[in-house]
């Protein structure tokens, strides 16, 4: 089943290669989306795919930058299905 994840991370996220590592590591996934820095410090990201997928992606980010991340909002939601790919957003 496909889902999409809809995450705000907060923290030291970037100027870390937050952008860079997250869409490796979605792109491996065959997940689709995009990451994007705001201009409150947060960054924010849009991931769909399989349930299970998205999950571990979240869960290696945390995994990866649990010295940068204070704080993360994930909002689930239907899929759209309209994105080609993971890419990075600006």
């Amino acid at each position: 089943m496909d889902t999409r994840a809809h995450v705000f991370y907060s923290g030291s996220v970037q100027g870390v290669g937050f952008r860079y590592t997250v869409r490796g590591l979605a792109s491996e996934s065959n997940l689709r989306g995009w990451v994007k820095n705001l201009r409150d410090g947060r960054v924010e990201m849009i991931v769909e795919g399989k349930k299970e997928a998205v999950e571990e992606l979240i869960k290696q980010i945390d995994d990866h930058f649990s010295g940068c991340v204070t704080n993360k909002e994930i909002h689930y939601e239907k899929p759209s299905s309209n994105l080609p790919d993971f890419s990075i957003a600006f």
